[in-house]
């Protein structure tokens, strides 16, 4: 089984739409193994997406995560990081193909409701930046 992280966004939370996304995964058969709120810091966003930090959009990618909860979550199954991708829709909303998250609910590049992580690697980092192991059911 694979694993990916989720997070709805501060637009998201701040819009109502966290069972409107939950809603869609459950639908999807994405599984949701571990979940919860939390309200990440400047310095916590920073090293979250500190792969990112020579581009330019760092600066503001991590305003914007650090303004308001987010809620994060750890799926489960079988090509779970391909399926969620495929849900969520292209980063640019205009782009986004019908029914994905995005298209539907995406204001903005930047605030475009979800996030999820791009390859095991990935995921693996992101999931423990998050969770520890005894958050995660098995």
């Amino acid at each position: 089984m694979e694993r990916t992280l989720s997070i709805i966004k501060p637009d998201g939370v701040h819009r109502g739409l966290i069972g409107e996304v939950v809603n869609m995964l459950e639908q999807n058969d994405l599984n949701i193994v571990a979940m919860k709120m939390l309200y990440m810091t400047k310095p916590q966003a920073e090293g979250f997406y500190a792969v990112h930090r020579e581009r330019p959009f760092f600066e503001s990618l991590t305003d914007f995560m650090s303004s308001g909860p987010v809620v994060v979550m750890v799926l489960e199954g079988e090509n779970v990081i391909a399926r969620y991708r495929d849900l969520m829709g292209a980063t640019n909303y205009k782009e986004a193909a019908d029914g994905t998250i995005r298209q539907k609910f995406a204001t903005d590049i930047e605030k475009n409701v979800v996030h999820g992580s791009d390859a095991p690697e990935t995921a693996s980092f992101e999931i423990s930046y998050f969770f520890n192991r005894f958050e995660i059911i098995r």
